[in-house]
């Protein structure tokens, strides 16, 4: 998926946000090796770890429609501010668990600047399922 087309994708889900406790939007999508897109944004609700976060909300919608870890090429995220964000600590593990370690990351910020991480290298000492053996 060409970045233009992404970053377009993003602004209009972004509008799909409900944040309206934290007043903080991110809107994610999450590409597949063959071309389908998921799409996610973060909805908060009164009790913040009732809510989630726009990177899971996308990864398990297609983790519900069959996709799986080889699948997935590339995570692309977006928020309303100048910082250009990572993915919490909850939502890297959950990629960590159903996502390849080479997974790209791209982050935007409101500007539509980005930086580009791989989960490799934001979960470079992580814990996962051969710690479960």
């Amino acid at each position: 998926m060409k970045e233009n087309l992404v970053l377009n994708t993003l602004k209009k889900t972004i509008e799909n946000s409900k944040s309206k406790y934290y007043h903080y939007p991110v809107a994610a999508v999450l590409e597949c090796n063959d071309g389908t897109i998921y799409s996610g944004v973060n909805i908060e609700t009164s009790s913040p770890q009732a809510g989630i976060c726009a990177e899971r909300c996308a990864l398990f919608y297609a983790l519900a429609n069959g996709y799986t870890k080889d699948q997935f090429k590339k995570i692309s995220i977006l928020n309303q501010t100048e910082n250009i964000i990572t993915p919490c600590f909850i939502c890297r593990q959950a990629l960590n668990d159903y996502c390849n370690s080479d997974l790209e990351i791209v982050s935007y910020n409101v500007n539509g600047e980005s930086k580009t991480f791989r989960l490799q290298d934001l979960c470079s000492e992580s814990f996962g399922e051969d710690q479960l053996k």
